[in-house]
């Protein structure tokens, strides 16, 4: 996932945009209802979860609603910056997918709110290797310059070509079973600036995930009991290099799996003082549209 440059400090672009709680009960309600099983991002017998703050490697009919919480160094002091977001990803094939993303931003300091630029995307399924459990795809995001509030956003635009690689350790000999359940993920690519005089960054990062669901299904089943049998513990630490100087925070939480959505939960640690002073949070709720109308909305435009 990019990074959002809002006025006075660059804070991570949270994929998605929560409306209201109403939203938010919504979607885990129907998440909790929904039996145990697993959608798109799928390499062989690896899910690939839609994680909070690195792209997962896949793509999908879905929709994204994220809310982030940190604390960051501003131009007069601490900020304190709040993100409702959100990202709706529609297929045009099986293999491509086009997505529209948006936030809601409110600072403390200086006392600012409104939207952020909103962004355009398209991801293309590259490779998928399924005894290897290895999926890679492409893409680029453009965030769209003057297109978000003026207290917030940018008035130039920001052009990221990334690559998205995901690897599961289900290929691992019998004497290491117990770390099939394991798998990596990264993305890495330029975040071009069109505004004169306005630097470039290259966006990276990497996630380490032990699924249960992998582990029970496909290693031992040790009987563990709902909501543990479907979750995810991982880490994700997502940076960015500009000017010399790098930010990122470093990510552990935990995503609940089954066959219609997610929900995530993740600390923000800063990696230093430039990229934060206090731990945030990131709170997710995501449907899997090609899972719960696959013959309508979730339904590939051409297959």
């Amino acid at each position: 996932m990019n990074t959002r440059t809002t006025r006075g400090q660059r804070a991570p672009r949270a994929a998605p945009f929560v409306a209201a709680s109403i939203t938010w009960l919504g979607a885990f309600g129907l998440l909790a209802a929904a039996p145990c099983a697993y959608a798109h991002a799928i390499a062989g017998d690896r899910v690939f979860p839609s994680t909070l703050a690195v792209d997962d490697p896949g793509v999908g009919d879905e929709a994204n609603f994220q809310y982030g919480h940190q604390r960051v160094p501003g131009d007069s002091g601490d900020q304190s910056i709040n993100t409702f977001s959100f990202e709706y990803d529609k297929l045009i094939t099986p293999r491509l997918a086009i997505s529209v993303d948006g936030a809601y931003v409110m600072q403390n300091n200086p006392g600012a709110r409104g939207f952020d630029n909103f962004g355009i995307g398209l991801k293309y399924l590259l490779y998928v290797n399924e005894p290897h459990e290895l999926m890679t795809s492409i893409g680029v995001d453009a965030e769209l310059g003057g297109t978000g509030s003026r207290a917030i956003a940018d008035n130039f635009s920001t052009i990221s070509p990334t690559v998205y690689v995901g690897k599961g350790m289900g290929d691992l000999p019998d004497a290491l079973a117990y770390l099939r359940p394991l798998a990596l993920t990264a993305e890495a690519g330029p975040a071009l600036s069109t505004g004169a005089g306005q630097p470039n960054a290259f966006n990276y990062g990497f996630t380490v995930q032990y699924s249960l669901p992998y582990l029970q299904q496909h290693v031992h089943d040790a009987g563990l009991p709902q909501p543990l049998a479907s979750l995810i513990p991982l880490v994700e630490i997502p940076l960015s290099r500009s000017q010399g100087q790098t930010t990122g925070t470093v990510n552990p939480g935990f995503i609940w799996m089954n066959r219609y959505g997610q929900f995530g939960v993740e600390a923000q640690i800063p990696v230093n003082r430039a990229s934060g002073s206090h731990v945030g949070i990131l709170v997710q709720a995501h449907l899997f549209l090609d899972d719960i109308a696959p013959g309508t909305i979730g339904k590939p435009l051409f297959q």
